[in-house]
């Protein structure tokens, strides 16, 4: 997640130069990403060594991220398959990238659930990509970073664990900001071609990991904020 603006990135490919010049962005122009990189560096629990398998795993999965989020033309995307790609979570169908449009984009893809709708404390249904990029980049001001935690297999089959942590310095959903960590694990499988190009992705995660935490904050209404806790759904598959 990141700001608009414009600047150099360590961790990301596919922002700045010549074959970006046409790119059409979200917001207008290329995302800066200086706060959630400080937030990266200053949180993250291992530094890759440059060049290994570890750190080129890390900087695909951010630069696939940022062209999910940010680039709105799929002719665009310049780290996937376009015509054979394919996204699933938690074992669900996999879905085309005109499927995911369909979806809403951004953190609607990451938040499917199969719950009843009066269980879904954030309905990706119901959400834009507009709409849920704004609940998410309110909630953490500073970013959500990305971490990868451990690679288990290299290309053409990439298997990794993260941790996706920011401070929700803002509120979210009527709960006001605790100011506390909140964080995302999970693992994904990476499949990808000859050019390094991602043909399929595939998460598993709690997303009720995600939202119990910010959640927590008390009902801005002035009443306590117990439901998230108490809900027995939060800490299921979702």
């Amino acid at each position: 997640m990141a700001t608009s603006g414009v600047g150099e990135d360590k961790y990301r490919k596919f922002l700045y130069g010549e074959g970006e010049r046409d790119t059409k962005w979200r917001f207008g122009s290329p995302p800066n990403y200086d706060a959630v990189n400080k937030l990266f560096e200053e949180g993250r629990t291992k530094v890759w060594p440059p060049g290994s398998l570890e750190e080129k795993v890390q900087n695909l999965v951010k630069t696939w991220e940022m062209e999910m989020f940010n680039k709105t033309c799929f002719d665009d995307y310049k780290s996937v398959d376009l015509k054979n790609y394919t996204f699933s979570l938690n074992g669900m169908k996999p879905v085309t990238l005109e499927e995911k449009r369909k979806l809403g984009g951004g953190y609607n893809t990451f938040l499917q659930t199969t719950l009843p709708e009066k269980f879904r404390v954030y309905n990706p249904a119901e959400e834009t990509v507009d709409s849920s990029h704004v609940a998410f980049t309110t909630a953490f001001p500073r970013g959500f970073a990305l971490e990868v935690l451990q690679v288990y297999s290299g290309p053409p089959v990439i298997v990794y664990k993260f941790r996706h942590w920011g401070y929700m310095e803002g509120p979210f959903k009527g709960h006001a900001a605790t100011g506390e960590v909140v964080e995302l694990h999970g693992m994904s499988i990476f499949e990808v071609d000859e050019h390094m190009k991602v043909v399929k992705v595939e998460f598993f995660m709690d997303r009720g990991e995600l939202l119990g935490g910010l959640m927590k904050g008390a009902s801005l209404d002035g009443s306590a904020a117990e439901a998230a806790p108490a809900c027995p759904f939060l800490t299921g598959t979702g």
